[in-house]
């Protein structure tokens, strides 16, 4: 039995450990600017429930949807300065620009060819980029092909975008590649997009088929022009100094958790577009399948320009990649 003095010795050490285990617990705060009921969200709470309990808890994470910490770039700056610690989005000029590479216009085909792309080199390549802006890359969720969208009538080619104003995101690609389609591309935050497009301030917007569907942007817009113009992704980062200062368990247990959630997400993909397309023609809007050849003769002015600025030996590497069968 017990005496007093080891009994008492003995809640001082559990006191003790039970301090240290709670002192070591580490929550990180997960930002993007999907809605609560996208598909990224998702994949961000089953993210967050596979750390943690991979970790047994020493891990945990807070995730903020819907720009609740801001719009995509702002995300982007506060997980290279440390204020975030985990970000998913597209606007990544302030982590590198060459990330860009990726989106340039009918680079890709399909979901399949996407994903055997960022599955080999020229994905490592890309996840090795970020470092010296104190950013580590995880990896890349699709955010998807990217359509057009408007009120004025269906876009089936060139001549019927001209002059049209368009919401892009701040993409550097996205923004040269609608300027030279003949559309006057106009930069709005996300979360002002259904504002704008309702008030008319712009015309329609070139929309990935989620946000489409989950932001409501079809109860603003009449016509959906399925294009697949460009391939986009949510690029996966966290703060380069938080994701080194895990220990080798739970840096595993992030890596692994991101592995798992990608292949679920990329399982979903197809089913969800399919639905999507279903849904919008239910609620009225006119869907139309683009012929994109005389699109495609026009944008190489487009890499002749990012080849410059993110080298031509890049660009050339990503289209090889991506013209494989």
């Amino acid at each position: 039995m017990l005496n007093f003095k080891t009994f008492l010795s003995t809640i001082v050490v559990l006191m003790f450990a039970g301090a240290v285990q709670v002192a070591a617990a580490t929550e990180l705060k997960l930002a993007h600017a999907s809605s609560e009921e996208s598909l990224i969200n998702e994949a961000a709470k089953r993210f967050s429930a596979e750390v943690e309990k991979a970790t047994n808890g020493s891990v945990t994470i807070k995730i903020y949807p819907n720009g609740q910490l801001g719009d995509e770039g702002p995300i982007a700056e506060g997980v290279g300065s440390g204020s975030i610690d985990i970000g998913l989005g597209g606007v990544i000029d302030s982590i590198d620009p060459k990330l860009g590479v990726v989106t340039l216009p009918f680079l890709f085909k399909d979901f399949s060819n996407v994903h055997a792309v960022l599955d080999g080199p020229v994905g490592a390549e890309l996840k090795s980029l970020g470092a010296d802006k104190g950013v580590h890359m995880l990896g890349f969720l699709d955010s998807g092909f990217r359509n057009f969208s408007n009120n004025r009538g269906a876009i089936a080619s060139p001549p019927d975008m001209a002059g049209m104003k368009l919401r892009c995101p701040p993409n550097p690609v996205i923004l040269e590649t609608i300027k030279t389609l003949g559309a006057l591309p106009q930069s709005i935050p996300f979360g002002e997009v259904y504002t704008a497009l309702q008030s008319k301030v712009v015309d329609g917007a070139e929309p990935e088929l989620r946000d489409f569907y989950d932001q409501k942007w079809y109860e603003v817009q009449n016509y959906l022009s399925v294009a697949n113009y460009i391939w986009t992704p949510n690029y996966w980062f966290m703060n380069k100094a938080k994701y080194d200062g895990l220990s080798a368990v739970e840096r595993k247990a992030v890596d692994d958790a991101v592995a798992s959630t990608t292949a679920w997400y990329r399982d979903h993909l197809n089913s969800v577009y399919e639905k999507i397309i279903s849904d919008v023609k239910a609620k009225g809007v006119a869907v139309n399948v683009v012929d994109t050849a005389p699109f495609q003769a026009m944008v190489q002015p487009v890499y002749d320009k990012f080849s410059d600025e993110f080298g031509a030996d890049l660009v050339k590497t990503v289209r090889e990649a991506a013209s494989k069968p």
